[in-house]
């Protein structure tokens, strides 16, 4: 593929930062947008803007129209077999809490379980700690190795009659590991156990097919995907849908109101209350256009062959370890260095225009497994070059170098 290319579809990779090229390897928390995008988003508020579903006008029709129609592209992108199984979110947060509280209040009982695994970002741990608090029920945990495969046979131990659902992630935001998710959801499901996964590393790398897959919940935000920030998507099986009480009262998700009974409206709109981020859910499906374009194949081995090489790059730096060591792993590079701090890594890089992650990238047990306060983090996406890994890995040389004196 030609990198030229792709890198001059994001105009934000071509500024300075402190007089130094840019170089954005922090992907992993947000990913840069394509000009189209950000020229969609521009068109729709000068040309489209109005609300969508309650109006007869012309603005309204056209940008209920585009709305719909960037669900049936998220449809199409994930492999889901209907629009309808698809209910957009403010990301993938608020698509987890969605089910933990909906789900949840139908199926979790006092003294049921929810497994989740070690390796979880906070956004698909909290809200399951809050459902087990509010309903008198049990958090179970799936461990890992230190080299970051999750064990996955101990599923076995953990799962019983009282099990009510699992959640995990496709890929670690902080170790890279991709789970094997077939074997854990027929797991799962051949205890009659339903399955989240989260998504948002994952459909980035490697992307999904919901289907193929067969799990029953699906969440991602579309600001990693190259698209727009507050705006992100559940997938969920349309019998979930059906069965699940609504999240959020207000407008567009009812059928009829009166004072004695509401009546809702059918998924996704159930789902989907108040005015939705209508622009970013158009410019997710842009952003969604615009990976279509691409060759994923080649992607992918770009990607691959930039964690090759960070990861020999860093791994022959005195002192330096790498987090999550296992074979298949997306481009994800977390790392601590003898005698120097994560943080003072970060803004002693960030002065030389590399721009990482510091920090407990919302998995603070991750770092508890380890016996860390913290991990640096490099996070590669389709733009980013060898060339770049250079300049991390010297750069880091050099901040090693007055660090430790």
């Amino acid at each position: 593929m030609d990198i030229n290319k792709i890198r001059d579809d994001f105009d934000i990779l071509s500024r300075r930062v402190y007089g130094r090229p840019l170089i954005y390897l922090d992907s992993g928390a947000t990913a840069q947008k394509p000009r189209r995008v950000i020229e969609t988003i521009d068109r729709l508020y000068r040309e489209v803007n109005a609300n969508v579903h309650r109006g007869t006008h012309f603005l309204s029709e056209r940008m209920t129209e585009e709305y719909e129609s960037a669900r049936a592209v998220v449809q199409g992108f994930i492999g889901a077999h209907s629009p309808n199984e698809v209910v957009f979110t403010s990301g993938a947060t608020m698509a987890i809490n969605l089910v933990a509280y909906s789900f949840g209040e139908k199926f979790v009982q006092k003294g049921d379980n929810v497994i989740v695994s070690e390796m979880e970002h906070h956004s698909n741990i909290v809200p399951w700690q809050l459902l087990c608090q509010r309903k008198g029920a049990h958090l179970r945990v799936i461990p890992f190795a230190d080299d970051g495969t999750l064990l996955i046979d101990r599923l076995t131990e953990l799962i019983d009659a009282r099990t009510r659902i699992v959640a995990v992630t496709q890929a670690s935001n902080t170790l890279g590991t991709r789970p094997d998710l077939p074997r854990i959801i027929d797991m799962a499901h051949h205890a009659g156990v339903p399955v989240l996964v989260d998504g948002c590393q994952g459909i980035v790398h490697g992307g999904v097919d919901v289907k193929a897959l067969d799990c029953d919940f699906y969440a991602f935000s579309a600001h990693k995907l190259y698209g727009p920030t507050g705006i992100g998507a559940l997938y969920a099986k349309a019998q979930w849908l059906e069965a699940m009480p609504p999240f959020l009262g207000g407008g567009d998700m009812v059928g009829t109101v009166t004072f004695d009974e509401t009546t809702y409206a059918a998924p996704p709109l159930k789902f989907e209350a108040g005015t939705p981020n209508f622009v970013g859910a158009v410019g997710m499906a842009e952003a969604i256009r615009y990976i279509q374009t691409l060759d994923a194949q080649a992607v992918a081995a770009h990607e691959e062959a930039l964690l090759r090489y960070a990861t020999e790059r860093l791994l022959a730096i005195d002192g330096v370890r790498i987090y999550g060591q296992t074979a298949d792993k997306c481009s994800i590079v977390s790392f601590t260095a003898e005698g120097a701090h994560p943080y003072d890594i970060g803004m002693m890089l960030d002065k030389t225009g590399v721009a990482i992650r510091t920090g407990q990238h919302c998995a603070e047990p991750v770092m508890s497994h380890y016996g860390v306060t913290a991990m640096a983090r490099a996070s590669f996406a389709l733009y980013n070059t060898c060339e770049e890994v250079d300049a991390l890995a010297d750069g880091l040389i050099r901040v090693l170098a007055l660090l430790r004196g």
